[in-house]
């Protein structure tokens, strides 16, 4: 499988068959960097997308068959990025409880260059359906995205009820207080990156209101496709570009034995 192409249980993906994940818009996926074959957090992305389906479909699925799949969208060398969208593609929108029969499409597109710039951010009221699961349901996501690009920043932070922070747009986030990482107690996707990072160093989970960020010496964005990167500005709260615990963090990420897809 070529990169850009997509496959459908190993077949050619046709309109038809994309029909229902387009106008429904429910299934699951994660996205995965694999560099000369390999995947950092393989493990943790399968689980996750047993996990996920599990909740949204009720059936357990291959995860064996799900790499060998996955296989085909990753060239011999150099580095690709590859998404798992499990949905049905028989999902009818008046009886979505009948949607048993999941499928796997497989997407491929070029991985970014690394490292990347840091983000400016904008923190915005919003949680998504169903946090736990990394669904394909990614207009809330991109509307407030879009609104804080049109803001002047690079994307939106999402707070809670209770104006804590809880996660990016797609990515999560990290904290420096001087002494440990604090990652947000807050409803959000349990990150495949972040995940990897919490043997790294020293950290502590726990709510991290808005308030709070002028305490904080340092702020991170953590998904598969970049790793860690710096964030320097929260709404007016900034934060420095390089700091020496942020790049302590990229390079624990850059030494991570990536796992034979």
């Amino acid at each position: 499988m070529l990169a850009g192409m997509a496959e459908l249980n190993g077949e050619p993906v046709g309109t038809a068959q994309l029909q229902s994940l387009a106008l429904t818009n429910y299934g699951h996926f994660t996205t995965m960097r694999v560099d000369d074959g390999r995947v950092r957090g393989l493990s943790l992305h399968m689980d996750r997308l047993r996990r996920d389906c599990r909740t949204l479909f009720g059936v357990d699925l291959d995860t064996g068959r799900v790499r060998e799949l996955a296989r085909r969208a990753v060239p011999v060398a150099g580095s690709t990025t590859i998404r798992i969208t499990v949905y049905d593609p028989h999902l009818d929108l008046g009886h979505p409880a009948a949607a048993q029969d999941p499928q796997v499409l497989v997407t491929s597109r070029p991985a970014g260059a690394l490292p990347v710039p840091p983000l400016r951010v904008r923190s915005v009221p919003y949680v998504r359906d169903v946090p736990a699961v990394k669904s394909v349901g990614l207009f809330g996501g991109l509307h407030h995205r879009r609104q804080a690009q049109l803001h002047g920043y690079d994307d939106a932070l999402f707070t809670d009820p209770d104006r804590a922070v809880s996660e990016g747009a797609t990515w999560n986030i990290g904290f420096y207080d001087g002494t440990r990482i604090i990652w947000p107690d807050s409803p959000c996707l349990p990150g495949v990156t972040m995940a990897l990072l919490r043997s790294a160093l020293p950290h502590a989970s726990r709510p991290v209101p808005l308030s709070a960020l002028p305490d904080m010496q340092a702020a991170f964005a953590t998904n598969a496709a970049v790793g860690v990167r710096p964030i320097t500005t929260i709404d007016t709260a900034a934060f420095p570009s390089s700091h020496p615990v942020v790049e302590t963090l990229q390079t624990a990420y850059g030494e991570i034995a990536g796992e034979v897809l």
